[in-house]
C-alpha cells in the first residue's frame, strides 16, 4: 500500500546565486515523499506566469499530483531570495502578497486531505488571513487517525503566538529546530531543560510526538514517554535548504510504517545529511536510501498478510 501524503501551503522559487530553484516546504516535502515510495501532492497555489506554469510542468514530471495546485490570475507566483553564508546556511527575503497567500479551500483540496494518511504544514503559509483561514479549514478535514505535522518553520516576522497555538492545537506531531524552540519556550513559558520543554509542549498540546533537529548536533525525538537522541556524522555542508523538510518526510514515512524510534531518527537524520551534501532543496535520493523505505514496507506488508492468513 502507497501511502497517502499531502504537504499543504506555499510553493516558490527559491532565487539563488546559482540560479533558480523549485522550493518551499510543503513542495520539498511532497517531492521526498514521493522519492520515498508514497502517493504524494501539494495543495498550493500559483501565479499565471512562466513561473507558475514552470511549476506544473516540474511537479508533473516529478510525478506528483498537480490537481490539487490552484492557478491565480492576479497575483504572481512566490519568490524568495536566497543569500548563503560560507556555511551554507541560507537567509531569505521572501515577497509579500503571492499567489499562495490567496490559497481557497476547494473541493479537489478537500477530498486530497480527507483521504490523507499524513499531511504537513508550516506556519509560513499562514502569514496572511486568506490562506491561514484556509490552511486551518483543510488540517481540520483531516482523517482523526492521520498524522498531522506541524513543521513550524519560522521565517522572518512571518509568524505570530495566535498562528502557532491554533497550528499546534490542530496537529498531533510537532517539528522544529533548535533555534525554533526557544521562540516556543517563551511563548508559552517553558521552564527547565530541553527535554523537559519538549514534554511540556507533548502535553500541552496532547502531541503524538515532538522531533527536534540540532543541525551538527543531530535529532531529538519524543513519543509517548521514549526518548530516541541521533547524533549526526560530520560531513561536507553545501547548503541547507530543504534538509528539514526531507527530515519531516522520513519521519513521517517511519510513523506509518510503524518503525522502532531510533530507527525512523537514523534514517531521518540520514536523509537530511544527504540533502545538506548537495545543492539545493530536492536532490535525487541515493538508491540505497529509497530501498530501505521499501523494503521495510515490502516486509511490514508481507507480515500483515501472514497474520490475516493464520487469522483465518
Amino acid at each position: 500500500m502507497r501511502f497517502k501524503i499531502v504537504g499543504i501551503g506555499e510553493v516558490l522559487w527559491d532565487l539563488l546565486p546559482a540560479g533558480p530553484q523549485l522550493g518551499g516546504a510543503p513542495a520539498n516535502f511532497a517531492y521526498h515523499a514521493h522519492a520515498l515510495g508514497a502517493h504524494a501532492c501539494v495543495v498550493t497555489r500559483v501565479g499565471a506566469d512562466e513561473f507558475g506554469r514552470e511549476i506544473l510542468r516540474r511537479l508533473k514530471e516529478q510525478g506528483i499530483a498537480d490537481g490539487t495546485v490552484q492557478v491565480d490570475d492576479n497575483s504572481p507566483t512566490g519568490t524568495v531570495t536566497v543569500e548563503l553564508s560560507d556555511k551554507g546556511i541560507p537567509n531569505y527575503v521572501i515577497r509579500q502578497n503571492v499567489a499562495w497567500d490567496h490559497l481557497a479551500v476547494t473541493s479537489p483540496a478537500l477530498q486530497a486531505i480527507r483521504e490523507a494518511d499524513a499531511v504537513c504544514f508550516g506556519s509560513l503559509a499562514q502569514r496572511g488571513e486568506i490562506s491561514r483561514a484556509s490552511i486551518q479549514r483543510l488540517v481540520a478535514a483531516a482523517p482523526a487517525e492521520s498524522l498531522r505535522v506541524f513543521d513550524i518553520n519560522l521565517r522572518q516576522n512571518y509568524f505570530s503566538g495566535e498562528v502557532i497555538e491554533q497550528s499546534l492545537r490542530l496537529a498531533n506531531v510537532l517539528k522544529l529546530n533548535d533555534g525554533e524552540l526557544p521562540i516556543l519556550a517563551n511563548l508559552f513559558s517553558l521552564p527547565g531543560s530541553t527535554q523537559q520543554q519538549i514534554e511540556r509542549l507533548a502535553q500541552q498540546f496532547s502531541l503524538q510526538l515532538v522531533a527536534l533537529t540540532r543541525g551538527p548536533a543531530g535529532s531529538l525525538l519524543f513519543k509517548a514517554g521514549q526518548w530516541s537522541d541521533c547524533p549526526s556524522v560530520p560531513i561536507k555542508i553545501v547548503d541547507t535548504i530543504g534538509a528539514g523538510d526531507s527530515f519531516t518526510v522520513a519521519l513521517v514515512l517511519g510513523l506509518l510504517q510503524k518503525m522502532a524510534l531510533d530507527e525512523i531518527n537514523t534514517l531521518a537524520d540520514e536523509v537530511a545529511r544527504y540533502v545538506c551534501s548537495c545543492a539545493g532543496a530536492t536532490p535525487p535520493l541515493p538508491k540505497a536510501i529509497i530501498d530501505r523505505f521499501a523494503n521495510h514496507r515490502a516486509t511490514r506488508k508481507s507480515t500483515s498478510e501472514l497474520s490475516g492468513a493464520l487469522r483465518i
